[in-house]
C-alpha cells in the first residue's frame, strides 16, 4: 500500500473509531435520583426507560436507567395516588390507584390519560398490577379479590372492570396488608405474595382459585413487589431492606428461598424491575418522615441469573 493510501486508511479508521465511541454502553448508575418529596412506590420499565409513580399525588416520573436523567411525565394532583404499574407492548402504562379504588391507563410516550376505572367504592388499597396478552389484573390488599380489565380484540381497552373473587388457599387477615405484588406466569396463571405472612400463591386467572406455594417452612414476610423470571421469583421485602430469591418447582407447587440480595443503599424498597444483569429497586423510605425536600431514589442491585 502506498503512503497516501496508508494515511487515508488510518484517517478512515480514526473517524470510525471516534464515531463508534459514543455508542459504547454507558455503565448503569448505582443510584438514580427521583424528584424531592416524590414518595415513590411503583416502578415499571420498557428497556432502559423507566416509570416511577408517586403514592402521594398520582404523578408519573419517566427516566432512563442508563443515564439517570428524567422528567415528570404526568403531573400529580391532590387526592391522587400511583402504586404498582406495568407497560404493555402497545405503549400503554397501567397504574394502580392505591386507596382511591381506581386504576388508570396512560399513553407511556405522551403521558395522555387514556381511561380511568373505578374498581370499587369500598375501602380498599389497589396495590399492584400485572398484564397478560388478554387482560390486566389488579390486587387489592384489603379485599379478597382481583380486578380485571379484559382487553378487547386487538388490545382495545374495555368499558369497565370486573371483580374476580379469590378462593382456595388464600385467606385475608382483617386489618392487615394482604395480597400485594403480582406477576404473570402465563395467560392462565398468576403468582402473588401476601405481605402480612410472607406466603406465595398461584392464582387461576379465570376462576380466582388460589394455591399456596410450599416454601418448606420459609416465608417472605413484608413481601411487596415481585418479579418472575422463568422459575426464579424475586420478592422485595420492604422494611427488611432485602430481595428474596426464590426458586420455584416446575409446576409452581413448591419453592425454596435460595438467598437474599442486599445493598447499603436500600431504604425500604417496594418494587423492582430488571434490566440486563441488574435489578432496579425503588426506595419508598416508609420509615422516613415525608416532606417536600425528602430525597428518594432508585437503587441498582446485581441480580443472579435466573435459576442460579
Amino acid at each position: 500500500m502506498t503512503a497516501p493510501l496508508v494515511r487515508i486508511a488510518l484517517l478512515t479508521l480514526a473517524i470510525v473509531t471516534v464515531a463508534a465511541a459514543p455508542a459504547a454502553a454507558k455503565p448503569y448508575p448505582e443510584t438514580i435520583p427521583l424528584p424531592d418529596g416524590w414518595q415513590p412506590e411503583g416502578i415499571a420499565n420498557h428497556g432502559d426507560t423507566f416509570f416511577a409513580g408517586s403514592r402521594a399525588t398520582g404523578g408519573i416520573y419517566r427516566g432512563n436507567l442508563r443515564t439517570g436523567t428524567g422528567a415528570v411525565l404526568v403531573p400529580g394532583q391532590t387526592g391522587g395516588a400511583a402504586t404498582g404499574m406495568k407497560v404493555d407492548r402497545r405503549g400503554r402504562l397501567f397504574v394502580s390507584g392505591a386507596q382511591t379504588g381506581t386504576a388508570s391507563v396512560y399513553n407511556a410516550a405522551s403521558g395522555k390519560l387514556l381511561r380511568t376505572y373505578t374498581l370499587t367504592t369500598d375501602p380498599s388499597f389497589i396495590n399492584d398490577v400485572t398484564l397478560t396478552r388478554r387482560a390486566a389484573y389488579f390486587t387489592d390488599s384489603v379485599n379478597q379479590q382481583l380486578y380485571v380489565l379484559k382487553l378487547k380484540r386487538h388490545g382495545g381497552l374495555p368499558a369497565e372492570a370486573r371483580t374476580l373473587p379469590l378462593t382456595g388457599d388464600v385467606q385475608y387477615v382483617p386489618g392487615e396488608f394482604n395480597l400485594n405484588g403480582i406477576d404473570t406466569v402465563n395467560r392462565h396463571r398468576l403468582v402473588a405474595v401476601q405481605s402480612v405472612n410472607g406466603k406465595l400463591f398461584t392464582i387461576n386467572a379465570r376462576t380466582g382459585v388460589t394455591h399456596e406455594i410450599d416454601l418448606g417452612g420459609g416465608d417472605v414476610t413484608n413481601g411487596d413487589g415481585i418479579l418472575l423470571k422463568r422459575r426464579t421469583l424475586f420478592v422485595v421485602q420492604n422494611v427488611d431492606n432485602e430481595i428474596a430469591v426464590v426458586h420455584l418447582s416446575k409446576h409452581l407447587r413448591r419453592g425454596a428461598i435460595k438467598r437474599h440480595l442486599a445493598d447499603s443503599d436500600l431504604d425500604v424498597p417496594t418494587t423492582i424491575v430488571r434490566r440486563g444483569r441488574f435489578l432496579f429497586a425503588v426506595n419508598a423510605r416508609f420509615t422516613t418522615p415525608a416532606t417536600p425536600t425528602t430525597k428518594y431514589d432508585i437503587v441498582r442491585v446485581t441480580s443472579p441469573k435466573a435459576g442460579a
